[in-house]
């Protein structure tokens, strides 16, 4: 069994693998040695794990993390890749780009497939049927794009998303509500229907905090799997171990 940590901006996600099944998901505001040895007492069978962070950490994890597993992984832009990554840059790519493109391609090997992540801020991702990673955009996320307007303007409310909108609001909220919300609904299936025009097949996965607001709000199929990160740090682990 396998133990994927996930450290984010603002939240720790960790989940237990066992070969592809997700076992138990735990979400935390922060991480320390004994959060993993809480987890440890539950599962002592684990023995492989794989640290994503965006941020620094306390020395001390790693030192546990090193010391604790057969098998220890630091997802960096060096680490081995089941996939060819010709982004550039690689030093500055999020890791939680580079987990969820691993994840699509895991699900769907050998296909083009378009990842968008909504969080925070938007990710589109883009591995194609020869299994290279050749890019993406980032834009501004839902909650970035209502608190930007409240920010930016001395007349604008800070608001929320809504269920309910229409394609033209007939108030300041509506039209506020409905700009953000179809906006973004509308650069969504732009990315698709432009890909869609260039590729002879195309498979789109949303995943992120925002995945399911969207789901059924857009007019091309796509699928949503809201463990895409977790699925690619588990066969990153797996890649990186396998032949030890």
């Amino acid at each position: 069994m396998n133990l994927t940590i996930d450290i984010g901006n603002t939240r720790t996600k960790l989940a237990l693998v066992k070969k592809s099944d997700l076992i138990e998901i735990f979400i935390k505001d922060d991480i320390s040695v004994s959060t993993i040895q809480e987890i440890l007492k539950k599962y002592p069978s684990v023995n492989k794990s794989i640290l994503s962070t965006v941020r620094k950490i306390d020395p001390s994890i790693y030192s546990y993390l090193k010391s604790t597993f057969t098998h220890f992984v630091e997802l960096s832009e060096n680490t081995k890749l089941p996939i060819e990554n010709l982004y550039k840059t690689k030093i500055t790519l999020g890791k939680d780009r580079l987990a969820a493109v691993v994840g699509a391609n895991n699900i769907f090997p050998n296909m083009n497939v378009l990842v968008i992540d909504m969080g925070t801020a938007i990710t589109y991702d883009f591995i194609n049927e020869n299994n290279q990673f050749l890019g993406g955009n980032i834009s501004p996320g839902l909650e970035m794009r209502y608190k930007a307007l409240n920010h930016f303007t001395r007349q604008l409310p800070l608001l929320e998303k809504e269920n309910d909108f229409e394609l033209i609001g007939d108030s300041t909220k509506g039209a506020i509500v409905s700009g953000v919300q179809n906006g973004i609904i509308f650069e969504i299936d732009g990315y698709i229907n432009e890909l869609k025009n260039k590729l002879d097949e195309l498979v789109t996965i949303l995943t992120g905090g925002d995945a399911i607001f969207f789901d059924k709000r857009l007019k091309n199929t796509i699928f949503v799997n809201s463990n895409l990160n977790f699925i690619g740090l588990n066969r990153i682990l797996e890649y990186n171990t396998q032949n030890d």
